[in-house]
């Protein structure tokens, strides 16, 4: 009997050599043909961008796809090496492609792996195809043609798509302004398809380039290759050591970016996207709308009232800020995981190029990022956030948020309720532009509790109140 499989977000992800194996692979790569094929794009050719991450056997799982999709006469580009999931929206993009697979499981842990799906507009999936493409399983035989047959009959190439990944992301900033800044940058690519990134983009200008955790281990240094706090220790200990202007951080294929000041100090994701879209519309000058996850901080959007920007509220998951890019006329989307989509430039997210931006703003400013960062706070006030994740049943879940949606309380403690949104879970703001969110995963048992307020004690006290609610139903 096959085993089921079920996409998410934008494709779908398993426990390697549980779920995530060879056949499986097959499965799938053989529903998006069949997709592909019987839903064609007016200009876009029958081909298709096959990349893969740095993850445990991700580069034999990519020609197991590409394998399928050149015996069901597509023309594949296979990346020759890991590469990260921007650089592959943009090939399929500029070449002209059907769609993209992407063998990545990103922030996920080590024993997990995933098969993303892009679209011909260089940007992951709607939800809608990927469930067309799960409505495709076991349709069809698997047709597979041999690897070397393939490539023999030019049914598969191979072709480095990280250079014109780099020429593009190069001419989203003033590169001349870095190339003179003789900034010190560090990098901790977290083990990710990011490692040795920013040393490639920054060879030959005056900026020195530090690479962290750039060597190939499938087990991420026993952390998740996630940009957060949590997993800077050893970057930061490095820092306080060895001062630089700045480190960035990428998750495991290179969507997302984190930060640290160059003494170790970590910035949240909050506080990264803050400064870039601080420096997108007042250095740069730049306006537009402005696209934001609804658990993303409220400092974004006292920023753009002030600043007269128009602003989006989304739910969670760059699935929704997507469509928004491809709208046009937007100065920023970004999310609360450090997902960040600039404008001129593909609808994904994309942390080199988000990387960039920061460092055009240091080679603009030349400042420390603390002190910008101070003098926001002393514009738009302090925005202090945390999130907890509970194991919660669904059901539990469910049940809950639906109690708070008819019966919500008026006050968070000693604070008064002064808005209530109940999109993608249910947002409590209260009078001084504190908030409390509850949201369930969706796809896992568990609750998210985020909260924002001026104070981490009073952040503290919210996610308590959080928890004290999931222990009354």
């Amino acid at each position: 009997m096959k085993s089921p499989i079920c996409f998410g977000t934008d494709g779908w992800r398993a426990i390697i050599a549980d779920g995530f194996t060879f056949e499986n692979v097959a499965r799938v790569a053989q529903a998006a043909a069949d997709y592909w094929r019987n839903h064609p794009v007016p200009g876009r050719l029958t081909r298709v961008v096959v990349g893969y991450d740095r993850r445990f056997f991700s580069d034999r799982f990519a020609a197991c796809a590409a394998e399928v999709l050149a015996g069901n006469e597509f023309e594949v580009i296979l990346t020759p090496a890991a590469t990260v999931t921007p650089a592959v929206s943009l090939a399929v993009r500029d070449r002209h492609c059907i769609g993209g697979i992407m063998i990545t499981a990103s922030h996920n842990p080590p024993i997990f792996n995933g098969f993303k799906l892009k679209s011909h507009y260089g940007g992951s999936a709607d939800p809608s195809i990927c469930q067309a493409v799960e409505a495709c399983l076991d349709r069809s035989p698997i047709r597979r043609m041999p690897f070397a047959e393939a490539r023999h009959h030019r049914r598969i190439r191979q072709i480095d798509l990280r250079p014109a990944h780099e020429r593009a992301i190069r001419r989203l900033v003033d590169f001349d302004q870095i190339r003179r800044a003789a900034l010190r940058v560090a990098h901790d690519a977290l083990f990710g398809a990011a490692a040795g990134a920013f040393t490639s983009l920054l060879s030959g200008t005056t900026c020195r380039v530090t690479s962290l955790h750039s060597e190939h281990d499938v087990r991420f240094g026993g952390l998740t290759p996630e940009p957060i706090p949590r997993n800077y220790g050893p970057v930061s200990s490095f820092l306080r050591r060895h001062p630089h202007d700045l480190c960035l951080v990428n998750d495991g294929d290179g969507d997302r970016l984190g930060a640290l000041d160059g003494q170790g100090r970590p910035l949240t994701t909050h506080q990264v996207v803050c400064l870039i879209l601080y420096h997108l519309h007042c250095n740069r000058g730049l306006k537009g709308r402005v696209i934001k996850s609804i658990t993303l901080t409220s400092m974004v959007d006292r920023m753009c009232a002030a600043w007269g920007l128009p602003l989006v509220e989304t739910g969670v998951g760059f699935k929704y800020i997507c469509p928004e890019l491809i709208k046009g006329d937007v100065l920023l989307g970004a999310e609360e995981s450090g997902g960040i989509g600039l404008p001129g430039h593909i609808p994904e997210r994309d942390g080199l190029a988000a990387g960039l931006v920061l460092l055009e703003l240091l080679a603009w400013e030349r400042k420390p990022l603390q002190a910008i960062l101070l003098r926001l706070e002393q514009q738009f006030g302090p925005h202090r956030y945390g999130r907890m994740d509970l194991p919660v049943p669904m059901d539990r879940c469910a049940r809950l948020l639906e109690r708070l949606q008819t019966e919500p309380p008026d006050r968070l403690g000693r604070l008064s309720v002064a808005d209530l949104k109940t999109f993608d879970g249910i947002k409590f703001i209260a009078k001084n532009g504190a908030w409390l969110m509850l949201r369930g995963s969706g796809t896992e048992p568990v609750l998210r509790i985020y909260a924002e307020a001026a104070t981490e004690a009073e952040v503290e006290r919210l996610l308590q109140i959080g928890r004290r609610w999931t222990r009354v139903v």
